[in-house]
């Protein structure tokens, strides 16, 4: 069972805005679409959901054209969406039925997500009222309420404050327990590098990276070099080292070789530095993301 996107195109007039593009999920998790603005990550969602027609390439759940039928989905667009005159707790009825389920059960589920997101007191209120922040919750709670197979997050946290971030993380560890596969689009790269094993990266509509995460960062070597200390240490810093940013508390380093960390090291216990952190590590995802896609 899972997902299989092959050799996939969106053609717009005489632009090409999808270009082959190839997604394989054989098991539950999440998988990281990323890319700028623009880069053709919204076409690709539409046409997996099909809302739009795809013009080339073939999109697959289990081994059989993806439809309604065959794959129960859900999908939390970027775009606030509920009805801000409406009562919660009718949109949210009108809604899990709509996907299929009976009114009993969608009022139970209706009630133990929003007690587990912190909306009982506005089941009974305008959306209206709604912080953004509540509304992106309700939102979540519209594409989860019926346990799809196959959910698409496009920028799930937008809006929200640390304490509710924690919450929906939580929420998509669980859901991924219970075999849900998840399509991740989010402009966070720390919470891509959280919950994805595998991405892929768009720009302009082409695949210019793609692969297991873990794989990709080890590809790239450790070059990037944290040191944190108080003291000054600038000019024990070889010529060969870039700094990437000088900080209150140290630097941040990029290094040609693993042994000009080793000799940097033997040098500042020389000379007395005192070190809370040295440490040489792979290239943050962010920093892959700005060198495939930045400019």
């Amino acid at each position: 069972m899972g997902l299989k996107v092959k050799d996939v195109s969106k053609i717009y007039g005489n632009k090409e805005v999808v270009k082959n593009l190839s997604i394989e999920m054989n098991e539950p998790g999440v998988y990281g679409l990323l890319g700028a603005n623009g880069a053709g990550k919204t076409t690709t969602i539409r046409m997996i959901l099909g809302i739009i027609q795809k013009d080339k390439g073939t999109i697959e759940w289990d081994g059989k054209k993806i439809s309604r039928e065959n794959v129960k989905y859900g999908y939390l667009p970027e775009e606030r969406g509920v009805y801000g005159k409406a009562k919660l707790y009718d949109q949210l009825i009108y809604f899990a039925t709509l996907k299929g389920m009976e009114k009993e059960d969608a009022k139970n589920a209706i009630f133990e997500w929003c007690k587990r997101l912190g909306l009982e007191d506005y089941i009974y209120k305008p959306a209206e009222q709604l912080s953004k922040g509540n509304q992106q919750k309700v939102q979540l709670i519209i594409a989860i309420i019926h346990k799809p197979k196959l959910l698409i997050l496009d920028e799930p946290f937008s809006g929200l404050d640390p304490v509710n971030t924690k919450v929906i993380k939580e929420v998509i560890h669980d859901l991924v327990k219970q075999g849900t596969y998840i399509i991740l689009t989010s402009h966070q790269m720390s919470v891509v590098e959280e919950y994805c094993r595998d991405i892929v990266m768009l720009k302009a509509g082409k695949t210019v990276l793609q692969g297991n995460l873990n794989e990709i960062k080890k590809s790239y070597g450790r070059n990037n070099l944290s040191i944190e200390t108080y003291q000054e240490i600038e000019n024990l810093i070889p010529n060969n080292m870039k700094i990437i940013d000088k900080k209150a508390n140290g630097y941040e380093l990029k290094v040609e070789k693993e042994e000009d960390a080793q000799k940097l090291l033997e040098k500042l216990v020389e000379n007395k530095i005192v070190l809370q952190k040295f440490e040489l590590k792979e290239p943050s995802l962010q920093e892959i993301f700005i060198e495939k896609v930045g400019e």
